[in-house]
């Protein structure tokens, strides 16, 4: 018997800096009660879903900073949410801005969290590869200060047990890196779960604009078939505060195949009915990482943070 579960891709259009987060979890029930009636089991919603993408600018004021985090997973502006998500037996994935203290430190992430059909937090994870830069620079059209304004995630790449299989997590940029898919397929994961805010445009490297749509669609598809997993990405889209955002929320099969794609740049929801057990025949076969995986050979990936050359006899 296949192992199906019913995934709602719930892409967000721009989020205005003058909206409320109690007018933006209106928008996220809606797309529960929409994805209610297409009878999903999940709906994953992008990164930093609460708010419009406040690292676009510099600001030295760390309270207006701290004003886009949420203090507490549910407060009373996301309670809403999870109660809803109860009453409709949803679980689901949000992305957020998270401000916590810990040992007596305040502590900065950009995190997301799994949510039962309880309405109960089973997991999280907090974006371990933060792209941009940390100072002011003012040339930019707009910036990317996410290595100003949130620490790298402490919590590795956790793989949880939930809604009847493997589901692990990861954030944006993760997305562009193997690493991410490989230490999550290590764990036999199933379903990665993943959101975004892309630019369309790279400022540092603008010559690299016309290929954001492929690029992103690339990094997803190559995980999900090198890790024999599903790979649910959700973006937030359109032009948001002047910046045009990619878009490109899709579902993509262990196969590799994207089987759902949003067709507009404004809240939309996809939908899969996901069998989680399309992987096996990857996992036992290509990519049986226990018959075919040489890890005695892969020491630079875990030894060298940056590119270096070394010579043929150093790498034995």
């Amino acid at each position: 018997m296949p192992r199906i579960l019913t995934v709602g891709a719930a892409q967000l259009g721009p989020i205005a800096l003058t909206e409320t987060r109690a007018q933006v979890v209106e928008r996220l029930i809606a797309h529960l009660r929409e994805a209610a009636g297409r009878g999903c089991d999940l709906v994953v919603f992008p990164e930093l879903a609460l708010t419009t993408f406040f690292p676009r600018w510099f600001m030295d004021d760390q309270a207006k900073v701290d004003s886009f985090f949420e203090h507490e997973m549910p407060g009373p502006d996301t309670q809403p949410l999870f109660a809803e998500a109860k009453r409709l037996r949803l679980a689901f994935y949000l992305g957020y801005a998270e401000l916590t203290v810990e040992k007596g430190q305040t502590r900065r992430f950009n995190t997301s969290v799994l949510v039962d059909k309880q309405g109960a937090i089973l997991g999280k994870y907090r974006k371990i590869h933060l792209p941009g830069h940390a100072e002011n620079e003012p040339w930019r059209a707009f910036q990317h200060l996410e290595k100003r304004y949130f620490e790298t995630g402490d919590l590795g790449f956790p793989v949880f047990d939930a809604l009847g299989g493997r589901i692990g997590m990861c954030i944006c940029n993760d997305r562009r890196w193997p690493e991410t898919y490989r230490v999550m397929g290590l764990q036999d994961v199933e379903m990665v779960l993943l959101g975004y805010n892309t630019p369309v445009h790279n400022p540092p490297a603008p010559e690299h604009d016309r290929l954001g749509w492929f690029h992103n669609q690339l990094v997803m598809q190559a995980g999900a078939y090198q890790n024999a997993t599903w790979v649910v990405g959700v973006a937030k889209a359109g032009n948001e505060e002047g910046v045009p955002m990619i878009g490109g929320t899709q579902i993509i099969a262990p196969t590799g195949e994207s089987v759902a794609v949003a067709v507009t740049e404004e809240d939309e929801l996809i939908t899969a009915a996901c069998d989680l057990d399309l992987g096996k025949s990857y996992k036992q076969s290509v990519f049986d990482f226990a018959r075919h995986r040489e890890p005695a050979h892969y020491r630079l990936i875990i030894e060298s943070k940056g590119a270096r050359r070394q010579s043929p006899d150093a790498a034995k």
